[in-house]
């Protein structure tokens, strides 16, 4: 592996929140007493192998949000990037704020605040061997193919299922390159490895974490605040 190679994170923090139902974006939710979106920028602040971080976010939220990278050193902040219409768009923008000395892009959701440093040090590993590398983990349940009259089609075989996560890690002039046909062309993903694929790429994976989850719903913040207290014992 190649340690000079330059990493640059793209956090995409431009979600809507509807779920949450609160009325302001969920990566302001108090976790712990502490502003969501925190846990996120530290676990990319620690990581030595993160170069930069660019935090796509709604313009009103920016202000909020400089604030809280300021009150807690996050260091590794270079730009924020507006967000779009689609998470492919946000990512879009936040790609044009990357330095263009960067090798590789770590695309991670803010909302998958319990993120940690192994799995973000495994990924961009992986994708250093591999060009393209995204965290994994099996399906627990039974998955059905359902069709739009709501009959059951198929059953896949669940041992070949796997839940997608991020961060995802890529080569950064592939990636540029099918985003920017992508977007020529009107085709829209909500996953970014996605775009390799369709492109013909093969995209490799490593082991992630049942507790790497989003935070969704209000239902979800007692789960959070668990997992968190048992980490730091």
């Amino acid at each position: 592996m190649n340690k000079n190679f330059f990493n640059s994170a793209i956090i995409v923090a431009a979600g809507n929140s509807t779920r949450m139902g609160k009325g302001y974006s969920k990566i302001f939710e108090p976790i712990l007493e502490k502003p969501s979106i925190l846990y996120t920028l530290k676990a990319f602040e620690k990581n030595n192998l993160i170069n930069e971080i660019i935090l796509v976010c709604k313009e009103n939220d920016r202000e909020n949000l400089k604030k809280i990278i300021f009150e807690n050193n996050i260091t590794k902040f270079k730009f924020f990037a507006l967000g779009g219409s689609s998470r492919q768009e946000s990512v879009f923008n936040g790609l044009k704020k990357v330095s263009k000395n960067a090798d590789f892009l770590i695309i991670h959701d803010a909302a998958r605040i319990l993120i940690t440093d192994k799995i973000i040090t495994d990924v961009i590993k992986d994708a250093h061997l591999y060009r393209f590398s995204i965290p994994c983990v099996a399906a627990k349940d039974t998955i059905k193919i359902v069709n739009k009259d709501g009959f059951v089609e198929k059953t896949p075989d669940r041992s070949s299922l796997f839940q997608v996560q991020t961060p995802q890690v890529f080569e950064k002039s592939i990636y540029e390159e099918v985003i920017n046909s992508a977007m020529q062309n009107g085709r829209d993903y909500t996953d970014d490895s996605q775009l390799l694929e369709n492109a013909g790429y093969k995209v490799h994976t490593v082991l992630g974490s049942y507790e790497n989850m989003k935070l969704t719903t209000v239902e979800d913040i007692s789960i959070f605040e668990n997992i968190l207290k048992k980490r730091s014992v």
